[in-house]
């Protein structure tokens, strides 16, 4: 009932929002008599915080159209080489007529980037995408917002999402290095400890960002609720159904506004006196700020449902159960061992004022995969970093990214347990794989009708 009183508000606020916008306007127009008006600037930035307060956000683009690599602007185009029910591959392919930054960008690593699916889209993560893409070969999960599939696809588990995780890393190939930012961090551990125990090849590295690998450590608010709370109080406090008016109506979801009002419970005087500045930037007439708060809030304020199925699997097993570090989880039988790994890298990065994984919990990957060398491991405290300072902002690009880019180069060059020099000696057998995969492909579009000439190359 709760969501179709949302449901019914929001409705009733869409009209006031969009006069409130249009009413801003006609407050702020230079070509309008009602910008002469006493106090005009002030009634035009009230209006506009109030349509955006009042306003419906929908799901942002990446808007990544170009990226410099070695002081060459390359073209970047989004595409969706696999489309799952819960889920969308997106790789970010980029094209040059550079030939030397073409051969270059060829040799770069590939990398996997595996969103969150906790509350917020994947486009949270635009930064971490475009600061890769400079020295990767990049694609990302790109999570559906589940009132958007119908109830007959079925239900979605935390299972499932290991078997996304694992389909998406055989279908890039062994070759991938694979990073997990915050709540994926689990559920991509076990996806690649099932493949190592299955004799499977793993990913020539894995990183793992501010991520609950044992919430168990320096335990923070988000972890009490989930750890203080029963299973029965979330199925009957957070689950609700899709109204009639979504492709997914009747699915049990836990839906975005409750997910968007508890962020915004965590930290109220922060919003509070974030939409304060913004009203008095627009007084002030600071484009520059206003124009960053709006950035900023058009991605926080952007929210989906998830699964009920996936959302309380994952409550009891990561937050209650504790079955990764206590070695009790099996996904469809197979119990998940970490220990099993032993050709993949692994990093860890956590932020110093970190508020959502506390300090400890991600490096609690190092004591699980003990089949991993300690030379092939790695561990980075960002200083000064919080939650979302080590994906996005100045702290992960100056100094998050440089150590996350060196460490997959590293591993890019040979595998773990594989020497230079086998590496080397493998090489003319690749090249000559290459060039038979090449000559196959030639020989089979010789007989297809002919298509237009491309006018620039891809990596």
């Amino acid at each position: 009932m709760l969501y179709q009183l949302y449901e019914t508000q929001r409705a009733l606020l869409s009209p006031f929002a969009e006069f409130a916008s249009a009413s801003a306007k006609l407050y702020n127009n230079p070509l309008s008599p009602l910008a002469m008006t006493p106090l005009s600037q002030r009634v035009s930035a009230g209006l506009d915080l109030m349509h955006r307060l009042a306003k419906d956000y929908e799901k942002p683009e990446f808007n990544i159209h170009s990226v410099n690599v070695d002081g060459v602007d390359v073209a970047v185009q989004e595409l969706v080489p696999v489309t799952k029910p819960f889920c969308r591959l997106l790789r970010f392919k980029r094209y040059t007529d550079d030939l030397t930054v073409l051969s270059k960008m060829k040799d770069q690593p590939t990398v996997l980037v595996v969103a969150p699916l906790s509350g917020h889209h994947s486009t949270l993560l635009r930064d971490t995408v475009k600061q890769l893409l400079k020295d990767h070969k990049v694609f990302i999960t790109d999570w559906t917002d589940a009132r958007m599939v119908p109830a007959e696809v079925g239900p979605f588990h935390l299972n499932d999402y290991v078997a996304y995780v694992q389909e998406f890393i055989r279908f890039i190939g062994p070759d991938v290095h694979v990073i997990s930012v915050c709540q994926p961090t689990v559920p991509v551990l076990a996806a690649i400890s099932l493949m190592a125990s299955n004799g499977e090849t793993t990913p020539r590295s894995m990183t793992m960002m501010g991520g609950p690998i044992d919430a168990r450590r320096s335990p923070t608010a988000v972890n009490n609720l989930a750890m203080n709370k029963s299973y029965s109080w979330f199925e009957h406090n957070v689950i609700y159904r899709v109204p009639t008016n979504f492709p997914g109506a009747g699915r049990e979801v836990y839906p975005g506004f409750l997910q968007h009002t508890g962020f915004v419970a965590m930290n109220p005087d922060r919003h509070l006196s974030s939409h304060y500045d913004y009203f008095l930037d627009l007084i002030r007439g600071d484009g520059d700020s206003a124009e960053a708060h709006r950035q900023f809030y058009d991605e926080y304020n952007a929210v989906l449902d998830m699964p009920a199925e996936y959302y309380l699997d994952t409550i009891k097993t990561v937050f209650q159960d504790f079955a990764l570090v206590n070695g009790t989880w099996e996904v469809n039988g197979q119990l998940v061992r970490p220990q099993d790994i032993k050709g993949t890298a692994l990093l860890t990065v956590e932020g110093e004022l970190d508020d959502i994984s506390g300090a400890g919990q991600t490096r609690a990957a190092h004591e699980l995969c003990s089949g991993i060398s300690r030379e092939h491991q790695k561990h980075y405290d960002a200083e000064g970093a919080g939650h979302y300072g080590i994906f996005a902002g100045r702290r992960w690009r100056e100094n998050v990214y440089p150590v996350v880019r060196d460490f997959i180069l590293k591993y890019n060059k040979h595998r773990v347990g594989q020497s230079s020099q086998s590496a080397a000696n493998s090489a003319p057998v690749k090249a000559t794989a290459r060039a038979a995969a090449v000559k196959s492909r030639s020989s089979a579009t010789s007989t297809a009708a002919p298509t237009r000439a491309s006018r620039s190359k891809k990596a």
